[in-house]
């Protein structure tokens, strides 16, 4: 909660059950009682923090099929999926920048930060894409991710 300056990483909860303050380390989930004085760590090896870029196709079945660039979205997964490896083939190619195509054809507001969504710990985003975005090395782009969103690619910035 902002004004109780807690390290980077955690939040002030109150329990529902006994209306005592916890805190929550927001990349593992898990509590504790005692008010956190050193910032929270991610579960396991890997960076507790991810930045990445994404381009993201909706279809019909999405979970909120409509975007900026169109309402209501009619096109099947299959359609989505085809796109997106057209997209992604343009920019394995070298034709185009992830950034360019994210701009003009991502299905989520983040298309006018060329795909971009900032630094994010995990349990941030939805599991799929976070178990990609963390998976890749800084640069690297992945294969089509499915997620109640729609399909996307994913670039790791940092």
């Amino acid at each position: 909660m902002a004004g109780d300056n807690l390290p980077e990483g955690w939040e002030k909860k109150t329990s529902r059950s006994t209306g005592q303050v916890y805190y929550l380390n927001l990349y593992t989930k898990d509590s504790q009682w005692e008010v956190p004085t050193e910032p929270a760590r991610g579960g396991g090896d890997g960076p507790a923090k991810v930045q990445a870029s994404h381009l993201l196709v909706k279809h019909r079945d999405s979970r909120r099929p409509a975007s900026w660039r169109q309402d209501p979205i009619t096109r099947t997964k299959e359609e989505a999926l085809q796109i997106l490896q057209g997209y992604r083939d343009r920019i394995v190619s070298g034709e185009d920048t992830f950034e360019n195509l994210a701009s003009q054809f991502s299905d989520c507001s983040s298309a006018k930060r060329g795909g971009d969504l900032g630094p994010f710990g995990r349990g941030a985003m939805q599991k799929p894409f976070e178990d990609a975005a963390f998976a890749l090395q800084v640069g690297e782009m992945s294969e089509p991710v499915w997620t109640d969103s729609g399909v996307h690619i994913i670039k790791r910035l940092a």
